[in-house]
């Protein structure tokens, strides 16, 4: 069925190609008899228009220059008159110079060129790729036919197809130094010397392998080297035939170690064979310069080298080091040998020496964290893979890849030692894996080859940057590895080998990392154009240099200290900025502030619940807040006098946030004997909540209002919204102690009350009074009425308390003079509404005092009038009656100013 599809298929090429030919012949005929006329007539062609009509055929035929860019063009054969002078009706012989401009025809309009039609593609290259996948099947089909038929023993019929694999290269070869020329456009791809070459080393490889694998005539070591030189003889002709017949070539050569069995295998024969190969095909590779080939050699050869790890009982890790270390060499001296780095600009990156990053990589990573390669070790020899990534990184420029894969394989490697992250590599089933918890394990070698490493990463990293400040992707890229693998390393060795709780041994390493980090960033700063201008390389140093300050500080003092300098070193590079205008100082900063909110968030109580001291006020609390709110203050005051921008906004906003959460959290010790955080929801907590999204609210509006930001307009609304809704759901009904009974506290005036309904109040009032004319109407309102109801609730409550106790459910009831202290109380606050609404022209407040004297009225009407008796409904009838007098005459005379200062008209 097969042979009779191939039959088919050659059939109907052959028949487009008889068609074809004989258009072309009816062509020729008709040019040879206008041609003839011409020449008994005695007229000339213009020379003018046999330069345009020769010009019109060339464009129309391409050279095989330009359709054949990897293959040897030989020199073209002799041409007749006809083929190079003769186009069109109006072509005359070659060397007629007689013009008769009178008696010219005038020319014909060249025919547009365009893409090959099907015609052309059957009859030229699917005819051609055809043909050759009919020759090698026809010399497999004549090995079978002998097979069967028993015409010949084993021994003729290899010898046999090997020769006729021979002889389709010697015809190959034979038809490219004969003047083989492409002469129809799109017909590069089917260039018949390479797919004869092609078949006859699939031919050859074929008859080799049968021979060793079928019929056992050839051994192990000739068969591996047979098969070895026809695959290196065949990249060797892909010089002159181009790039596919080379990957043949490649394929079959990494092929042949898994045809080739042995009942001893040696490693260092099959990789020396591999680096052979490898060093042949980037010869071949660097000659051409196909990126291509070069990149699916280094894949081949790193798969052998992950399939050796995997599949070797113990591996010889010197053996690993060789292929990598002939990979590196063949990609730093043959591969980007050719480039003339001095003479032209260097691209960001190669992309073969991705494969080489990813291979070599995944092999330095698997010797580290693979417990049996580590614990005989492999972790030197992962060690060196990844010092010899970066020598080649650094020293050809455009191995970029390399720098990333090394910095990659030894953070997860140290990441591994780590008790709570897992990274693991399963040979057998060749996957990574990430997660689980580690079992830290007490190799020394991951100490020494963390130093070793560490020292590389910065002394290359730095170096580098600076050599090559003027291509900022290469050097940040230099710089922020110089300053990661470090800081990962030492990061993970204090954890798994040093004391968690404060370690000196580390902290000092810590100290001079920063220190090391700071004078590094200043090196490289002077040597950028313009000097000391602080690019990305420069930040990337600064920032590795405020991480190693953090850890100093976590690494050398307990929980309290750590806290409080932590947030003492946003001033460093605050002072800093008035001496370099380096734009990541004012970033540094923040970034302390972010290490201090983070700090805070694991521990709220900053030493520690157990060591938390119940003194009010004057406990770690106030320390671990107050002194970073100050520092925080300072160096927003500071970058204002320099930098400024919004690392200034963002450190103003930082020290907001901690002196209100000093206040909150000092309040909230006070309330419950010296205890943050009890468990479950309280309405303290919750107050704490609102308090920091009412500070936030206000913060986000002042940093839009310097720095206008949608992102801050929005933000700071929907911050406002929900805090209003927030206090309405909660500080009114889910955890209200009227409903909850929950205790107020025992302190009188600093309370739950003044947590949870005063200090709201008093934020909610100032943010809706700072938000008028910066905000829509009704933000200012929502927050207005908010706080008009919170003093409302702190003022009813606080009433109870009086009168219950720190208990004020609403179980045990109302007493006389406490139902009457409510009206009185009311009215109070209702003209204080009306009083402050008037002074402030704040409708909303008018609107709320009207409607709070309403509700007290409908209670002395309603409520008081039967439940009061004596002189307590007396009193409260006429303390209605006055107030509501007063404001009678209040507004009376209200109105009566505004007529006067009314201009009267006319």
């Amino acid at each position: 069925m097969f042979e009779s599809l191939i039959g088919l298929a050659v059939i109907v090429a052959l028949l487009f190609m008889a068609v074809r030919q004989q258009k072309r012949l009816n062509l020729v005929e008709r040019e040879l008899g206008a041609l003839r006329n011409m020449v008994l007539a005695g007229v000339a062609l213009p020379k003018a228009m046999a330069a345009e009509n020769q010009m019109t055929r060339q464009a129309e035929t391409p050279s095989p220059e330009a359709e054949l860019p990897d293959a040897e063009v030989s020199q073209p054969a002799a041409t007749s008159v006809d083929e190079e002078t003769v186009s069109g009706p109006w072509a005359v012989a070659a060397g007629s110079d007689k013009t008769e401009p009178d008696e010219t025809p005038p020319a014909q309009p060249a025919r547009p060129t365009g893409r090959p039609d099907i015609e052309t593609a059957l009859g030229t290259r699917w005819a051609v790729w055809v043909g050759g996948i009919a020759l090698a099947l026809g010399g497999l089909f004549l090995v079978k036919y002998t097979i069967e038929a028993g015409i010949f023993g084993p021994g003729v019929r290899l010898t046999l197809a090997g020769l006729f694999g021979l002889l389709l290269a010697g015809v190959g070869e034979f038809i490219r130094r004969t003047g083989f020329k492409v002469p129809v456009q799109g017909v590069a791809g089917a260039y018949i010397p390479a797919i004869l070459t092609a078949a006859g080393a699939f031919t050859l490889f074929g008859a080799v392998y049968a021979a060793h694998g079928v019929y056992g005539f050839v051994g192990p070591t000739a068969a591996f080297a047979l098969l070895g030189l026809i695959g290196i003889a065949t990249l060797a002709a892909a010089l002159v035939h181009g790039q596919a017949l080379a990957g043949i070539g490649l394929l079959g050569s990494l092929a042949t170690p898994m045809l080739v069995s042995s009942q001893s295998p040696n490693a260092w024969a099959l990789f020396g064979y591999i680096a052979i190969v490898l060093a042949a095909t980037g010869a071949v590779a660097r000659i051409r310069s196909w990126n291509f080939l070069m990149a699916a050699a280094f894949v081949g050869s790193g798969l052998w080298m992950l399939a050796y790890l995997m599949q070797a009982p113990l591996p010889d890790f010197t053996v690993i080091v060789f292929i990598a270390a002939v990979t590196l060499v063949v990609l730093a001296f043959v591969w980007l040998g050719r480039h003339d780095f001095g003479s032209q600009p260097v691209r960001a990156f190669d992309v073969p020496s991705v494969a080489v990053a990813v291979f070599i990589a995944l092999s330095a990573l698997a010797l580290f964290i693979y417990p049996p390669f580590a614990a005989t070790g492999g972790v030197l020899s992962g060690a060196v893979l990844i010092v010899a990534m970066l020598a080649v990184a650094f020293y050809r420029p455009m191995a970029m890849p390399l720098l990333y894969g090394a910095g990659i394989a030894a953070t997860l490697a140290f990441l591994h030692i780590l008790p709570v992250v897992s990274v693991s590599l399963g040979l057998s089933g060749g996957y990574l894996e990430m997660g689980g918890v580690a079992t830290v394990g007490s190799d020394p070698a991951m100490k020494y080859a963390g130093l070793v490493l560490g020292l590389v990463f910065v002394a290359a990293g730095f170096w580098t940057a600076r050599r090559d400040i003027a291509r900022p992707l290469a050097s940040v890229s230099w710089t922020g590895w110089g300053v990661a693998v470090p800081l990962v390393i030492l990061t993970t060795l204090w954890i798994a080998f040093g004391n968690i709780d404060r370690d000196f041994f580390y902290a000092a390493i810590a100290l001079l990392l920063t220190a090391v980090f700071v004078a590094g960033a200043e090196w490289i700063a002077r040597a950028e154009q313009p000097p000391l201008s602080g690019g990305f390389a420069v930040s990337a140093a600064l920032a590795g240099a405020g991480l190693a300050g953090v850890l100093f500080i976590h690494m050398a003092f307990g929980s309290g200290l750590t806290t409080v300098f932590s947030g003492l070193l946003a001033v460093v590079p605050a002072l800093a900025t008035r001496w370099r205008s380096y734009p990541v100082l004012g970033w540094l900063s923040v970034g302390s502030l972010i290490a201090t909110i983070c700090r805070v968030a694991f521990d709220p109580t900053i030493v520690g619940a157990a060591f938390l001291s119940t003194t009010p006020v004057f406990n770690w609390l106030l320390a671990g807040y107050g002194i970073p709110a100050l520092a925080f203050g300072f160096s927003a005051w500071q970058l204002v006098r320099t930098t400024g921008g919004r690392p200034r906004l963002a450190m103003e906003a930082g020290a907001a946030l901690f002196a209100l959460l000093t206040v909150a959290m000092l309040v909230r010790h006070a309330m419950h004997g010296g205890v943050i955080d009890d468990g479950a929801l309280t309405l303290a907590e919750q107050a704490i909540y609102t308090l920091i999204a009412l500070g936030a609210g206000g913060i986000l509006i002042a940093i839009d209002m310097r720095s206008p930001s949608s992102v801050m307009r929005y933000g700071s609304l929907a911050v406002g919204v929900m805090s209003a809704a927030s206090i309405v759901i909660q500080h009114f009904f889910w955890l209200n102690p009227l409903f909850t009974d929950e205790a107020t506290g025992s302190i009188p005036a600093f309370n739950l009350l003044f947590l949870a309904y005063l200090l709201p109040a008093v934020a909610a009032g100032g943010l809706a009074f700072y938000a008028r004319g910066k905000r829509p109407k009704w933000y200012s309102a929502m927050l207005a009425l908010v706080a008009s109801l919170l003093a409302f609730a702190y003022a009813t409550l606080s009433v109870r308390r009086v009168f219950k106790g720190e208990f004020i459910g609403l179980w045990s009831g109302m007493e006389p003079l406490e139902t009457y202290s409510y009206s009185a109380l009311w009215l109070v606050l209702g003209v204080a509404l009306l009083t402050l609404g008037v002074w402030l022209g704040s409708q909303v407040l008018r609107i709320a005092s009207a409607a709070l004297i309403s509700i007290a009225v409908l209670k002395v009407f309603l409520f008081d009038m039967s439940e009061l008796e004596g002189v307590l409904r007396a009193l409260s009838f006429i303390g209605l009656g006055v107030v509501l007098i007063g404001i009678g005459l209040f507004y009376q005379r209200l109105l009566t100013r505004s007529a006067r200062e009314r201009p009267q008209p006319g």
